[in-house]
């Protein structure tokens, strides 16, 4: 762990990555944030856990040694399985004494996501932390039982869940704005000095999303990528016979943004392929994602954070 403590008082916020062992953007993320010079100037005191599953990350795996969910463990015990004394411990000595945490994951194996917060929308805070993020979708998000943060919210700890990217792979973009999205965070919670910027980025904001799945076993050819606009009954995938001439379509459900989809061109029927975020205006979301494809951020915006001229 990396403990930095500001000269003056303010929040306790930690952030956390590899929760699960095979999603990696966040060790990178996390790298890259503690480097930042502006962080010289925090109040109060940030923790830094790049590696909370160190097991299942030595074995690129997604779950502790005994096949459990560290996900799925929470509050632990310290008398449970390896996968339960973990959490128990992670959420003693860490999560129990902040007041806000940023938990960084990826989509599972063989899966990606677009980079997207999930929390609690219905909460005025959380909600707010979650658009100061700039993520270019914020998702609302039910609790699961045995989360970090379900057990988080009932001890009073709000905590933002960054999803992007795909495991066992860096991705740069979503590595970015992982590491500025946090930085954001830490000003809207009054920890870091306010910069002269941009005009923020409006995210995407969608009350629930729903899988696709496959209807067929084949080879799927998808004709729609993460962050596309799609329409109700639009053809998003073809599933193909691979030995014969048969083609099926895949279509989407009903209007709105892909947030999600499968990795492997190998489907059985059943399979979750496409993961979309119900979004009814379809001019104001293809809109907000061009800005956001155009406006990626650059090497230019991590300079701006290393140098000195910030204003109070």
């Amino acid at each position: 762990m990396h403990v930095i403590r500001g000269k003056k008082e303010g929040p306790c916020v930690f952030v956390s990555a590899a929760v699960h062992g095979d999603e990696l953007n966040g060790i990178e993320i996390i790298r890259r944030l503690r480097k930042l010079n502006i962080l010289r100037r925090l109040r109060g005191t940030l923790i830094l856990v790049p590696i909370v599953n160190v097991y299942g990350t030595m074995t690129l795996s997604r779950y502790m040694p005994d096949r459990r969910d560290l996900n799925r463990s929470f509050p632990g015990s310290n008398r449970g399985s390896l996968a339960s004394r973990v959490a128990n411990i992670f959420f003693k000595e860490v999560v129990s004494i902040c007041d806000y945490g940023i938990d960084l994951h990826t989509a599972s194996i063989h899966k990606s996501n677009l980079p997207q917060i999930r929390t609690n929308i219905k909460d005025e805070f959380t909600y707010k932390l979650a658009k100061s993020f700039e993520a270019p979708v914020v998702l609302h998000s039910e609790l699961r039982d045995g989360s970090l943060r379900q057990t988080a919210q009932e001890e009073g700890i709000p905590i933002l869940l960054y999803e992007a990217g795909e495991a066992l792979r860096f991705d740069e973009t979503c590595i970015r704005i992982g590491v500025k999205g946090i930085v954001n965070v830490l000003r809207e919670l009054h920890m870091l000095p306010i910069t002269k910027r941009k005009s923020k980025k409006l995210p995407i904001i969608t009350k629930s999303s729903q899988w696709i799945r496959a209807g067929e076993s084949g080879v799927l050819r998808t004709i729609k990528a993460l962050g596309d606009i799609v329409k109700k009954e639009d053809i998003i995938a073809y599933i193909d016979e691979p030995l014969g001439n048969a083609s099926f379509e895949v279509k989407s459900s009903f209007d709105g943004i892909i947030i999600g989809k499968s990795e492997i061109p190998l489907v059985q029927e059943g399979d979750a392929i496409f993961h979309i975020a119900k979004f009814k205006n379809l001019e104001i979301a293809e809109t907000k994602i061009e800005y956001f494809s155009e406006e990626i951020i650059n090497e230019s915006e991590f300079v701006e954070l290393n140098k000195e001229e910030i204003i109070e």
